[in-house]
């Protein structure tokens, strides 16, 4: 346990901006550091619609969750970052299952892979829930995630699970995306889940396009970028629930989620949710 504290306070990275912490700014949380905030605030100054945009997200999920919990799917692996410390008590994702499963309880795993966000999900979730538990992984590491002892032991692996694939940013080679996702299928019992969401610029004018590239070269060198054919490609074989591919403030709008509603491509992010056969 303190090695692994040792090397997590090693890779702890205060002056590049992660999407993670990004997230956990624009929900008012404090696990977040003035390199984060400045993103925030240069695209706000390209086009003032950033933190909108990560709210569209932040509603996005737990729509998602909702919907799958009204399903009977009470485990869920989200692999993150799922837990921006700034949301009000009782909005986390796995309080949202909860609420949803009316009676029953669900089982939620966290998986991050920032330090400041794994320190600050173990200390102010798990200690109050055993129902609860945040790993360390990485995407881009899946079988890593998968063969994870606290995911082996703490879901039923008899029973449906949703995975819900929250850093897809980080998966720049097309190729490994398709495998993370034909692993997932490969272990996930029957009837279970896979949702997805995926930053584009689709939206985005074209005379924009070069400007907004440039800063993302500078802010969030690596960060994936796709179109919606892309996406697609991606979700191939896979059964969509309805409405499948789509903005994510789209999905399933229940009228209390205003965030880019009246303009969803503003959101920035493709969402979609299937089932694994």
């Amino acid at each position: 346990m303190r090695q692994r504290a040792i090397r997590n306070l090693a890779k702890l990275e205060m002056t590049q901006a992660r999407v993670t912490r990004i997230l956990d700014a624009a929900a008012g949380g404090k696990n977040n550091f003035v390199a984060d905030r400045d993103v925030i605030s240069r695209y706000d100054q390209a086009a003032p619609i950033t933190t909108t945009a990560a709210r569209a997200v932040l509603q996005y999920l737990r729509r998602v969750v909702r919907h799958l919990a009204s399903e009977g799917v009470d485990q869920f692996v989200i692999v993150g970052s799922g837990v921006p410390s700034g949301l009000p008590p009782g909005r986390q994702l796995h309080d949202v299952a909860r609420n949803a499963l009316n009676g029953s309880v669900p089982r939620v795993v966290y998986v991050e892979n920032d330090p400041m966000v794994l320190a600050g999900a173990r200390a102010t979730i798990e200690p109050i829930t055993d129902l609860v538990r945040v790993v360390e992984g990485d995407v881009r590491e899946i079988d890593e995630i998968l063969d994870d002892r606290v995911l082996q032991t703490f879901l039923d692996w008899d029973r449906p699970m949703a995975v819900l694939l929250l850093s897809t940013h980080s998966l720049n080679d097309d190729e490994y995306f398709h495998y993370v996702i034909k692993r997932i299928r490969q272990v996930v019992p029957e009837r279970s889940y896979l949702s997805m969401m995926q930053t584009t610029f689709d939206a985005i004018p074209a005379e924009l396009l070069p400007a907004i590239h440039d800063l993302l070269a500078m802010t969030l060198p690596g960060h994936a970028i796709r179109t919606r054919e892309e996406v697609e490609a991606l979700l191939d074989g896979l059964v969509l629930v309805d409405p499948g591919l789509v903005w994510v403030p789209e999905w399933r709008p229940d009228g209390h989620d205003d965030a880019c509603a009246e303009q969803p491509s503003a959101s920035g992010n493709y969402g979609a949710v299937a089932r694994v056969p």
